[in-house]
């Protein structure tokens, strides 16, 4: 992106010739990648990006085009501000008149251009402000809750992560829908389900849960990168020091009829992730026929600037991890997108998903299968069902407010939210902070990130000359005209004395 924001020039639409030092107003369902970088080329003044108010009735194939387009946008470094506008009649009206206006250019009689440019409305876009600065002081807060099991301090412990945070090409329209806040959602069902379990001694197993929901997941899980450092290098009590059963991520759960569980390094028998690997194989095969699961293997790329999902921070500290999405490859456009809206999450699927997972860890957790429990053995039913209703609260909740990093501090209202839901389910609810290194940071946040620009109806500099000819052919005309008067009644004077005289 650029870090300039600051705008007073004249609109104009990619129909024009000339878009050089123009505001470059685009509609999203218009929308081209050859388009926006012939605005680039010319040097425009800025370009505006119109999305309609409803993402669910922009055509699916535009939303893939633009989707695919957005990771090129955000890697590419210009000195042209780009802007995003959601659409109204007034903004609609303001497009239309300029494309009229930049349309009729190429019109074969250069005199119909001249009056038709003499003629139209045009509009001067302008914004205030400063060029962006650097905000050094930013803290990136996560969220950490636990349900302490029944049996000893040694017990060993399941973690489950999420990442709250969104990402896309402009942060206020970044809702993360589906990425992440189908996770999100599916952690707070998990923590509500098992406090419940663990209320009662009978049913109180004996593991420890440790619920994370993490700041930072789009910028290469900072949140969870410095949680790490500080339960495993910094402290000598912590549940992450020893017997971490598996670590458990969430990730793009709200959509689609398959489930990949993501890992590093193939789990092996015997071990308590292999087994959670054979439980959702086998509640996916008895209950839910209709879900293609599998296991997908990727190692670490320690090479690579960016890691490809959430359970490689844990791998990387030799922590038995994996991530759950219905996502079988990182690089999906959908993670990073502002396309990413309440519309594209299927509520059916998400309430699916979460049941899956929390009956497989259930069985896992409580040894159902070696205790001789049916494959198809419902445990969330009656009163222990999935809450339908809930669910779909939080997931609004989630995804009708943007959530990127930039926007998030410890004081937000998102956040103070989160953390007081977490806290009717789990112990010892509490923040951690991250705070970029000034001598060498991971990475760098800027304000300026929304501005309001205003559109002035002006009429363009070439009106203003026709005008000043059209007052100065009129005043030549009429200093003629006097002259011409004068003359006249000079003669009539003239042939008046003659006649008198004769």
């Amino acid at each position: 992106g650029t870090r300039s924001a600051v705008l007073n020039t004249e609109a104009r639409t990619v129909e024009a010739d000339v878009l050089s030092r123009r505001c470059v107003m685009m509609r999203l369902v218009d929308f081209s990648y050859e388009q926006y970088q012939k605005a680039l080329r010319q040097s425009a003044g800025a370009v505006v990006i119109i999305l309609p108010r409803s993402i669910s009735s922009v055509p699916q194939d535009v939303v893939r085009q633009f989707m695919e387009i957005e990771p090129e946008m955000l890697a590419m470094e210009t000195i042209v501000p780009v802007y995003f506008a959601v659409e109204d009649e007034e903004l609609l009206s303001i497009y239309e008149q300029t494309r009229a206006a930049s349309a009729s250019q190429g019109s074969a009689s250069a005199a119909e251009v001249l009056l038709h440019t003499a003629t139209a409305n045009g509009f001067q876009m302008v914004t205030s402000g400063a060029q962006s600065k650097a905000v050094n002081d930013w803290l990136i807060p996560s969220v950490e809750g636990r349900l302490t099991g029944l049996g000893g301090e040694d017990l060993p412990t399941v973690v489950i992560v999420a990442h709250y945070d969104s990402f896309g090409v402009a942060p206020w329209l970044s809702h993360g829908a589906d990425s992440n806040g189908s996770g999100i959602s599916v952690l707070l069902e998990l923590a509500r389900l098992f406090s419940r379990l663990y209320t009662y001694r009978r049913t109180h197993a004996g593991y420890n849960l440790l619920f994370f929901a993490s700041g930072g997941g789009k910028f290469n899980y900072q949140g969870t990168k410095r949680w790490l450092e500080d339960n495993l290098d910094h402290t000598d009590s912590s549940l992450l020091q020893d017997n971490v059963a598996f670590v458990l991520c969430l990730d793009t759960l709200g959509r689609g009829n398959s489930l990949h569980l993501h890992v590093s390094k193939p789990p092996k028998e015997g071990t308590l992730q292999h087994a959670f690997l054979r439980e959702l194989e086998m509640v996916v095969a008895s209950q839910f026929p209709e879900v293609k699961f599998s296991m997908v293997h990727k190692k670490i790329n320690l090479a690579e600037d960016m890691l490809a999902w959430e359970h490689e921070r844990f791998a990387i500290r030799r922590l038995p991890a994996f991530t759950i999405s219905h996502l079988e490859s990182h690089r999906d456009s959908l993670r990073n997108s502002i396309m990413d809206r309440r519309a594209q999450v299927d509520t059916k699927a998400l309430i699916r998903n979460t049941r899956i997972i929390a009956e497989a860890l259930t069985r896992v957790i409580y040894n159902l299968t070696d205790k001789g429990a049916p494959a198809d053995l419902q445990i969330f039913t009656d009163q222990m069902q999935i809450q339908q209703e809930q669910l779909e609260s939080v997931m609004d909740w989630l995804s009708s407010q943007p959530r990127a990093a930039q926007l998030i501090d410890k004081d937000s209202t998102f956040l103070n939210t989160l953390e007081y839901y977490m806290g009717r389910y789990l112990k010892d609810v509490k923040q951690h902070h991250v705070k970029a290194d000034k001598r060498d940071p991971e990475f760098v946040f800027y304000d300026q990130l929304k501005q309001v620009m205003n559109a002035y109806r002006v009429k363009p500099a070439i009106f203003d000359l026709l005008l000043a000819v059209c007052i100065a052919a009129y005043l030549g005309v009429a200093y003629v005209a006097v002259q011409h008067f004068g003359l006249l009644y000079k003669m009539i004077q003239r042939l008046s004395l003659k006649t008198k005289q004769q």
